[in-house]
């Protein structure tokens, strides 16, 4: 059955901002959708379900990356650039037909296809799962900076893991947390490629041997690891990028000797057991255990990774198999590998495990090759975050690189007994191998030595990492530290998901904000400008009512679409501080019921955001959110004025309908907590105002808008610490503040919780008792700051005033800008312009439409200004 088709209003809304699609491209699409509903699915209109015609949309659209992707990889080949590889253990890619669409800019054309052929293009896009390859913050980061790399037609090459299943789907079930798997495979993947013919065997256990001066590593157990080929098309430049994921296979079916016995469990056992190593996405709780199938992850993702690379830069010319190259002397020069945290921080030893055992190559040149290849992101300041892996562990597992480590460790502690003689205590803070509880190795610290760049995310961030977590590394080697303050990328953020509000900036200012995105600047000059103000609130009303329109239909949540949309969004975390937001809930609640004939600000407090499995805390926060507003949703004193929602199943889909429609985005981790954070800059970019700490991006967010439009408070990091030297007594200010007593007191006594009166009182005594990340310390101020929210947005001019001034100043939080420093202080490329050539073009023209582009980009001074 077909669906019901956009009304004539709202599909005009639609294409306005798109463009008016090519008659003869509408017929070419809708003959390439029903071609693959014919031939890919086989099925015809009669018996189609409305999978079927999302599966044969994005086959259709995938049509137009195909040449494009194939042009691109000649291109390279063509020209042998330097590639740069992002290893990244997790990709929060969300869903990509209409990314795909977008940045190939053909939307308009499929919108009228799929309209003459009476289909709802939104209800299709709808019926794509979320890819299940990433977490939280670190997995989104990726994907922007891939859309980024691509945009700016950098030959580069996302590599990763394809989990069978993500890190799970949350429900709610009486208010508590159930983890149900995220079978996002199950219908398959329509974008993805496999290429069995780059399998790659990875080894696992065995012992090494020692013969001739060579070492060997022998007798062990053998995993293949199978590459799918995702494309990252860049934005309307005709490139398409690669984003290869492994997934473990099995050498053997199964085991014919248990199988011809009748054991058919332990027939597939092996096979299992092996290919268990791609099934599942470790959920990211900050707090590393000896988890071996995890660290098993890590060394097949760099393995196999650093394997395709090596073959890559042997076989530089297009199409060949052959080794072009045989000497490394110029790997530097052609490849940069960038480490996305510690989990990939396995490719230092493994690259030196190729370059010694493999290429005998001596150890001298070889570490200089390494370092001088690789660079770390550094993403947390929490100490417990970062990887610490037993040895015992890796003795068993990958003895080979546990020699190595412990030769790059003898090779370092050397050169800081050089440097810092008799420094005894300064060797053991700064040694790869930590004695104690347990022989660890501390992976940061093999990132630090075997890199030629560390980098933190935001500008406090970095500082922090130089003046406290990495003190010693940065006395060691300050040139090796930087700073590349994180950013979104603006195609998804804003074009994507926020297309009222794109097109009344397109039709101030024009487009070219997408690809260089300071140019909102422009906007600074429409402050005063009133149908401009009036333009902007009208979008975000509109985007109101769709995110009430979905929750209504979904989740049967109805919201005042007049009241404040406060939401805040990340993973649950008590770092994350949602605590204190619920403490500014129950104290609005109590206000409300003291008072209420009153006039108040009404209110929506959104919370989303899933809690790790094993994390007991940040679980029973999530209940007590649901349990706070159990009781408030449901008392008629309180009416419209205050509603507390917890967003189900938070995911990137989800977040391009939650944060076009916010009013106040809170970001109020305890200053020093939070390295960057992305979900402030999407917020900011899409007109929602700040209330948060002088913590992470947060900084630079504020040095940019202005700190008239942005809510800050509570304690800075000097406070923070001078605090903690002093001796933080939570009870203190329990004690002395009346409304902060009385919410305390109703968390413990189960005014929330009257099925199970003590249901919260290991949350309550943490406050008082335990209370790490400050909250109570800056209770008070957060709460003085809400009211001037509250004053705010009673002022509905000022308040969009300053939600266009926060719009005007996002374009320093663009991946765009992020990319383009990475590319020139570590990887040592210069992002460019260029657009290739479309598919259709003949070989002969090519090179001259490469040249014309070329030019046509310096005249335009696009986004490489940045």
């Amino acid at each position: 059955m077909a669906a019901k088709p956009t009304t004539d209003v709202e599909r005009l809304k639609q294409i306005s901002v798109r463009g008016i699609a090519e008659v003869e491209d509408v017929a070419n699409f809708k003959t390439s959708f029903n071609r693959h509903l014919h031939f890919s699915l086989v099925k015809d209109r009669n018996v189609a379900t409305q999978r079927d015609y999302y599966i044969a949309l994005a086959h259709a659209v995938r049509d137009h990356l195909v040449g494009r992707w194939i042009r691109t990889q000649q291109y390279y080949y063509e020209k042998d650039p330097k590639r740069v590889y992002y290893l990244s253990l997790e990709y929060y890619i969300g869903r990509t037909l209409t990314n795909t669409m977008v940045n190939l800019g053909i939307q308009s054309q499929c919108d009228e296809a799929l309209y003459q052929l009476g289909l709802n293009i939104e209800e299709l896009e709808e019926i794509e799962l979320d890819a299940g390859l990433g977490n939280g913050g670190l997995g989104r980061l990726a994907a922007c900076f891939l859309d980024s790399m691509a945009t700016l037609g950098l030959a580069a090459y996302g590599y990763g893991i394809r989990y069978d299943y993500g890190i799970f789907s949350q429900k709610l079930k009486d208010g508590k947390q159930i983890e149900l798997p995220d079978d996002w495979l199950r219908y398959g993947n329509p974008w993805e490629k496999a290429r069995p013919e780059y399998m790659i065997p990875i080894n696992f256990y065995g012992h090494t041997e020692h013969k001739d001066g060579k070492v060997k590593w022998v007798d062990t157990n053998v995993v293949f690891a199978m590459p799918y080929d995702s494309p990252v098309p860049g934005y309307r430049n005709n490139t398409v990028n690669t984003m290869r994921l492994w997934s473990a296979k099995s050498p053997n079916s199964f085991d014919l000797t248990f199988f011809n016995d009748g054991d058919y469990i332990k027939a597939v056992l092996n096979r299992n057991e092996a290919e268990n190593i791609s099934r599942v996405l470790y959920p990211n709780d900050n707090v590393v255990e000896g988890k071996e199938l995890r660290l098993k992850q890590e060394y097949f993702m760099v393995a196999a990774t650093l394997q395709d690379i090596i073959r890559r830069f042997k076989s530089s010319r297009f199409g060949s198999r052959d080794t072009v190259r045989t000497a490394f002397d110029t790997f530097p020069d052609k490849v940069a590998l960038q480490l996305n945290d510690t989990h990939p921080a396995l490719a230092i030893p493994e690259l030196m495990r190729i370059f010694v055992d493999i290429e005998n190559l001596p150890w001298d040149k070889a570490w200089d090759i390494t370092v001088k290849s690789c660079a770390y992101t550094n993403h947390t300041i929490l100490p417990e975050a970062l990887e610490r892996w037993p040895v015992p562990m890796l003795e068993q597992m990958l003895p080979r690189h546990l020699q190595i480590i412990y030769e790059i460790n003898a090779r370092h502690m050397q050169m800081v007994s050089d440097r810092f003689p008799g420094d005894f205590d300064r060797m053991g803070r700064m040694s790869i191998v930590e004695e104690g509880h347990g022989k660890r190795i501390n992976m940061a610290h093999l990132c630090l030595v075997g890199t030629h760049v560390v980098n933190g995310v935001a500008a406090i961030h970095s500082n922090l990492l130089k003046t406290h977590v990495f003190k010693d590394f940065y006395e060691m080697f300050p040139e090796r530290f930087q700073n590349k303050t994180n950013g979104i990328t603006p195609r998804r953020w804003m074009l994507l998901c926020n297309l009222g509000l794109s097109e009344v900036i397109e039709d101030r200012i024009g487009d070219g904000w997408t690809t260089n995105l300071s140019l909102l600047r422009e906007l600074e000059t429409l402050v005063d400008d009133r149908a401009f103000i009036l333009a902007v609130q009208k979008t975000k009303q509109e985007n109101k009512m769709k995110l009430a329109s979905y929750l209504e239909k979904n989740h049967n949540i109805i919201l005042n679409t007049d009241s404040m949309f406060d939401v805040h969004v990340k993973r649950i975390h008590e770092y994350k501080r949602q605590l204190l937001n619920a403490l500014h809930i129950i104290t609005m609640y109590n206000r409300i019921k003291k008072n209420p004939s009153g006039s108040f600000v009404p209110r929506t407090v959104m919370i989303g955001g899933k809690a790790a499995p094993g994390y007991y805390a940040a679980k029973q926060i999530i209940y007590l959110i649901n349990c706070i507003g159990q009781v408030i949703n449901n008392d008629p004193i309180i009416g419209d004025r205050l509603k507390v929602v917890f967003l189900e199943n938070y995911r990137v889909s989800l977040a391009e309908k939650v944060i076009p429609a916010s009013d106040l985005s809170e970001q109020i981790s305890l200053a020093g907590t939070e390295a960057s954070g992305t979900g402030n800059m999407k917020f900011m970019l899409n007109g929602a105002l700040t209330i948060g700490t002088l913590d992470g991006a947060n900084v630079e967010m504020m040095e940019e808008m202005g700190a008239e439009n942005i809510f800050i408070f509570g304690m800075t990091v000097p406070q923070v610490e001078e605090l903690k030297k002093q001796g933080y007594n939570a009870k203190q200010y329990y004690d002395r503040n009346t409304e902060l007593k009385q919410a305390i007191d109703q968390i413990s006594g189960g005014f929330f919780s009257p099925h199970d009166p003590d249901a919260f009182k290991d949350l309550a005594n943490g406050l008082l008792y335990h209370d790490t990340y400050m909250l109570l310390a800056d209770y008070e101020d957060y709460i003085a700051s809400q009211e001037k929210v509250n004053k705010l947005f009673m002022q509905p001019t000022e308040w969009t005033k300053k939600c266009i001034l926060n719009i005007a100043a996002s374009g320093k939080f663009s991946s765009d800008r992020t990319i383009s420093e990475y590319a020139r202080d570590i990887w040592g490329v210069e992002p460019n312009a260029i657009k290739l050539p479309p598919p259709h073009v003949a070989p002969e023209f090519r090179e001259q439409a490469i040249n014309a582009s070329k030019d046509s980009a310096q005249g335009e001074n696009r986004h490489v200004s940045y």
